[in-house]
Parts: structure tokens; sequence; C-alpha cells
């Protein structure tokens, strides 16, 4: 959710698990009350706050300081996901989620879990040597820190390279939880927008395997085939502990509604 979705949460929140994380984005275009009053509402509605820090969009350390020291006061700094952000230039002093790990500040407020990026088709900005260095550096940070971990994965429409990725990941000696990426039930040409922005690859017969058209951008589509296929392929001892997380392209409502009704047709 967006620091502006408060009203959207509320609406939605009977159809969610209690207890169920929910990442907060770190928007260029909103301000430190727009997210602290984003991870309070989170907590009062009886989910789990899990506040974005974008490295890049930092302009300063007092803004990091000021940031955490927000969320420890409101009892919202557990859980973080740490992220490197859009700028091709930083903002500030922080290049990178690495960056922020290692200021000690997150330990110094409150925070006891961290949440990494991943990207199982790559980064249109970043070349793959770069991600996996990073990805194991801050893998090795978390791990000698003591913090609960995570990876969140990009979204995708395919997955093969999901699958492929998970085993690299195991191979490279990162053995966090890992979050793949979902896109929520929204409409084709919405999906494509957000694929077109971050890299992520729609060609015809990746379109076809996850359920939609490239020709046809009318229509909405859910990831069922990408879950049943993710869920028949999956093998603890090659991919380890994998979970999902929901990005809501459709909607917080439409996407729980959606989650309902996909559990209890029973998935594979």
């Amino acid at each position: 959710m967006t620091g502006k979705d408060v009203p959207r949460l509320e609406e939605a929140c009977d159809g969610i698990p209690p207890g169920t994380r929910i990442n907060i984005t770190f928007l260029a275009g909103e301000d430190l009350g727009t997210r602290l009053v984003a991870a309070r509402a989170v907590k009062r509605l009886g989910f789990v706050p899990v506040p974005h820090i974008s490295a890049r969009r930092l302009p300063s350390r007092s803004a990091l300081e000021d940031f955490l020291s927000g969320l420890a006061a409101d009892g919202t700094a557990e859980n973080v996901f740490v992220v490197g952000g859009d700028p091709a230039r930083p903002e500030g002093p922080y290049e990178d989620a690495l960056a922020l790990l290692r200021t000690g500040l997150l330990r110094h407020h409150g925070v006891r879990h961290i949440g990494v990026a991943g990207y199982p088709e790559g980064h249109p900005a970043i070349p793959a040597p770069t991600l996996w260095s990073a990805l194991t550096d801050k893998a090795a940070a978390i791990d000698a820190e003591r913090f609960g971990g995570d990876v969140i994965t990009q979204f995708g429409f395919d997955a093969d390279p999901v699958l492929t990725w998970l085993e690299a990941v195991r191979a490279r000696g990162v053995h966090l939880p890992v979050r793949i990426g979902v896109p929520g039930p929204a409409g084709v040409r919405r999906l494509l927008g957000y694929a077109t922005r971050f890299g992520v690859a729609t060609s015809t017969s990746v379109a076809r395997k996850y359920g939609f058209s490239l020709t046809n951008l009318m229509g909405a589509t859910g990831p069922d085939r990408f879950l049943h296929t993710l869920a028949r392929r999956y093998d603890p001892a090659r991919h380890g502990r994998v979970k999902v997380h929901f990005y809501t392209f459709g909607g917080l409502r439409t996407t729980a509604e959606w989650v309902t009704r996909f559990r209890r047709e029973g998935p594979a």
C-alpha cells in the first residue's frame, strides 16, 4: 500500500487475515507524516506494518533518524524493507540498501526484521553480477547482526525464471526465506504498464502461460496459473523456504477478495 491508501485498507481489512504483513511504500511524493500515519493504521487494524526505506531517496542521516524515531515511537519499527530506490543518483549519503544496513541505526531504533529485494528476471539498470553481490552481501549483513530477514522479489508472469533463480540463490549460500512477488488481479493493460516500467518479461509465450493475450488488453487476469505452477514444481530441498508477496495493482480489496476465493477453492 501507499501512504494514501489508508481508507482503502480500512475498506478491505475484514477480508485480510489478522497478522498479515502489509508493506508501505516509500514514494517520492509522500512526506514523513503520511508514511507514519499509514504504519499506525496498519497496526491499528491488526496487521504487521512493514515500512519501506528507500536509501537513495533519503536526503540526510537525520532524515533516516527522524523516520526510524517516528516508527519506534509508534511501535511500528520492528519490521522494515530496505531498498536502493529509483533515483539514478542518491539524494543524500546512502548509495544502496547495504549502506543503510551498515549505519547501525536500524537496530538502535528497534528494528528486528529486515526485508531486502530480489530480482529473478534481473533489473533494467543494474548488471546481474552487481545484483548477485548485493544480495549476498545484504544477506550476510542481516545474519551477522542477527536480524530476522527475508527477500521479497520483483513480480513476474513466468514461474520458470523464478524457480531457476531460487536454486541459484540457495547455491550462493543465501538461506533467508523468499517471498515471491505475485501480481494481484488487475487489468491486463495496467499489468503490462508495470511490467514495462520494471523490466519484467512479457513475451507472447509468457503471456499465454500466465493467462492473458498481448492482443487483447481490455480484460483482467489473476495469478492462478502462476501460483499453481509454483506450487506444483516447488521443492523445499532445492528452493528453500518460500512464501508469496502480493502486489496490489488492482487494489487492496480486490486482491484480498481474490486471495480468499483462491484459498477456498483449494489451490494446489
